[in-house]
């Protein structure tokens, strides 16, 4: 089931991998003021996302995104994904992650090969995440996942998340 906590509690709960280590290390770079990484975060405008490549099959996606009213139960959508495990990391701002194993699900649509997504029906019996700038949630392929939810009122929430090869 998922991890969440700061970058080095979820980093110790996690067995020793390269891909994770790599991961891991880019989060940290987002992070820090002043980095590229971080400058590359910060200069997104809202609902952008660009692809950051880390090498051996692990990318980024560096993401600029409204988070949506709680209240609607179908947006934003379940997902979850089989190919590779999400480190969902919030740099600024603050989100819901909202969480169920994936067999209380029921699928809507699945968008694979061409993509590594399934969507899931609305579904109102889950854990909920409460993720603020620092923290981290890793969502494994049997975690369905809402991200995205607003804390409160909608707001530009600044994130990355990794996304490390299952066979990692």
């Amino acid at each position: 089931m998922a991890l969440f906590g700061s970058l080095s509690t979820v980093r110790a709960q996690l067995a020793p991998s390269d891909k994770f280590a790599t991961a891991f290390a880019y989060v940290e770079a987002c992070l820090r003021a002043g980095s590229s990484e971080r400058a590359l975060l910060d200069g997104l405008a809202a609902e952008q996302t660009q692809r950051v490549d880390l090498g051996g099959g692990v990318f980024a996606l560096v993401q600029a995104s409204m988070t949506l009213p709680a209240g609607v139960p179908t947006v934003p959508k379940w997902e979850s994904h089989k190919t590779y495990t999400d480190v969902q990391a919030v740099i600024v701002g603050e989100e819901i992650m909202e969480l169920t194993d994936v067999g209380n699900l029921k699928v809507a649509e699945d968008l694979r090969p061409a993509k590594d997504v399934l969507f899931y029906e609305g579904f109102a019996r889950h854990t909920t995440l409460r993720v603020a700038a620092g923290e981290v949630a890793v969502f494994f392929p049997v975690d369905g996942h809402r991200p995205l939810v607003a804390a409160g009122a909608p707001m530009l929430v600044r994130k990355v998340v990794v996304k490390v090869p299952v066979a990692a």
